[in-house]
């Protein structure tokens, strides 16, 4: 993940906020800024934050790339397409301390450690299967069959790239879901792939906007 750029202060809030009470004014203001955001992030008052733009670059597997993309309200994407280049042989293959044993019910449940057994058995049969599509796409390619249908061959750990771009209200929304938190308000039980990206944006977003950053995690992580 990286992030491409970024149009996004704690003034840009202060600022959008101000306007409600001076007007033209509120262009330059000296307001502390601290209290008036921590106001705005503990009462839900949302609309300041949504004048800013985050724009990142991600690459990630297909799965982690539709998980992220259900978050539609204030988020924009362009992600490469299969259709009109051929796509490289990148897999996702998860690393020896990912969890893969699910425990409990849906909406109440923890993954813990696999066996031994379980982690040597899941590199092999996802390499496997990695190899096996990507020759199969690779030959329809070669024998002229459109790139549109080859890639129906392709596994969704497949690596994709897109552009994602947001205003802080979004991406805080974002955060408080796919991030697992001791000081969260509410709980998450995000995927720990998506949960990766998420903690690289919060990084960048905590760097933009440190004041901002601060009332989020100081509220209880919850997107006003």
């Amino acid at each position: 993940m990286k992030l491409v750029k970024a149009s996004a202060t704690d003034e840009d809030v202060v600022q959008a906020a101000r306007v409600s009470t001076q007007g033209v004014e509120s262009l330059g203001s000296d307001t502390k800024p601290a209290g008036l955001i921590n106001y705005l992030m503990r009462d839900r008052h949302g609309s300041p934050f949504e004048h800013t733009s985050f724009t990142f670059l991600v690459e990630a597997p297909i799965f982690v790339a539709r998980e992220h993309m259900r978050h539609r309200a204030g988020w924009s994407y362009n992600e490469e397409s299969g259709r009109y280049k051929e796509l490289e042989g990148t897999f996702y293959v998860p690393a020896s301390d990912r969890p893969l044993q699910q425990v409990g019910k849906p909406g109440a449940y923890t993954f813990i450690q696999g066996t031994d057994r379980q982690q040597a058995y899941t590199g092999t049969a996802l390499g496997l299967a990695y190899g096996t599509a990507y020759t199969c796409y690779l030959k329809m390619l070669r024998e002229g069959v459109a790139r549109e249908v080859a890639r129906m061959a392709l596994p969704v750990g497949i690596f994709t790239s897109y552009y994602a771009t947001c205003n802080a209200r979004s991406l805080m929304h974002f955060l408080s879901l796919r991030t697992i938190s001791e000081i969260a308000k509410f709980p998450s039980f995000p995927q720990r792939e998506i949960e990766m990206v998420a903690q690289q944006m919060e990084e960048a977003f905590g760097k933009a906007m440190p004041l901002t950053y601060t009332a989020f995690s100081n509220n209880g992580r919850v997107a006003p």
